[in-house]
């Protein structure tokens, strides 16, 4: 998959079928969409294009937002490119560009920067300057400048949006397995293994700590976790806690911590994505150091079990 970070930066020679959206998650609704989208730019020997903006709009139009993503825009390109897309344009999106009137937006990018050919879009669309164009006026642009609009219905559009609301809600909760099955997908976590305090390895649970250095991620509720990761390419289980260590530590600053499972090997500074695939417990504050190790050990095998299902 091609992946541009501007509008102008597309090689011009190719012609689109072209979808624009958030896309966070790039749940199963959304990818009914984008499949659309791939299929109809193969029937018409075009580039299925996904136009998606970064910062999230709200981030830049309400200051005080705090808006909180499924995916950070690196594992959205990173599953667009797994569903075949072939080209993502990550627009910089800012209040300049916000103040496009609608026939800027259309004509000047999409039709003659992106070479849009067809346009597959929500019922719902609205776009230019204080966002006053609709799909009607998508397809007079249409008629005038040469490309065809499909209209993504709105059960379609329903479908996607509560499903985005039940993923959040859920992770929220806890309820990883809600969440996957909307998403079609374990939910991860990708960050930076950094030093910890070590209380983990006194205890015989030495764990990695993981920075996510994106303030807009949505992390799960605090607690104990089954994952899994792929390792200098060996597939590997763990434990995780979310939370703030209140044993050991009560840390004022959440902290996300992953106990590897057979593994060893030096991962500092290392990028690793974390899939959760299970949730075992709330995290808890125990009455000593030695009744957390005990827990730990029940907690180890009660995930040896789940992996094993």
């Amino acid at each position: 998959m091609l992946t541009v970070q501007s509008i102008t930066k597309l090689d011009e020679r190719h012609s689109t079928v072209l979808t624009i959206g958030t896309f966070d998650g790039v749940h199963v609704g959304h990818r009914e969409i984008l499949h659309r989208l791939i299929k109809s730019a193969t029937a018409l020997g075009l580039k299925s294009t996904v136009l998606t903006f970064f910062p999230h709009p709200r981030m830049v139009l309400q200051k005080d937002s705090d808006i909180k993503l499924l995916n950070t825009i690196n594992e959205k390109a990173k599953i667009l490119a797994e569903l075949g897309i072939d080209c993502l344009i990550i627009h910089p999106f800012t209040k300049e560009f916000s103040r496009l009137t609608a026939t800027q937006f259309v004509r000047d990018n999409l039709v003659n920067k992106l070479r849009m050919k067809k346009i597959i879009i929500g019922y719902d669309h609205r776009f230019g300057r204080n966002r006053t164009a609709n799909i009607n006026d998508l397809r007079a642009f249409g008629n005038t400048l040469g490309f065809e609009v499909e209209e993504i219905s709105a059960q379609e559009i329903d479908d996607v949006s509560v499903s985005s609301t039940k993923i959040r809600k859920a992770l929220e909760n806890g309820d990883v397995r809600v969440a996957n099955k909307y998403l079609g997908y374990a939910y991860m976590l990708t960050g930076t293994i950094i030093k910890g305090k070590g209380l983990g390895k006194q205890i015989g649970f030495p764990t990695a700590n993981l920075h996510i250095a994106e303030p807009y991620k949505l992390i799960p509720k605090n607690g104990v976790y089954v994952i899994e990761a792929l390792l200098n390419g060996k597939r590997v289980h763990g434990m995780m806690n979310i939370g703030f260590n209140p044993t050991v530590a009560d840390d004022k600053h959440r902290s996300i911590e992953v106990n590897f499972f057979d593994f060893e090997a030096d991962l500092y500074g290392q990028e690793v994505q974390v899939n959760i695939v299970h949730r075992l417990r709330d995290e808890h504050k125990f009455k000593s150091v030695e009744a957390l190790r005990e827990q730990l050990i029940k907690d180890k095998e009660n995930a040896f079990t789940l992996i094993s299902k």
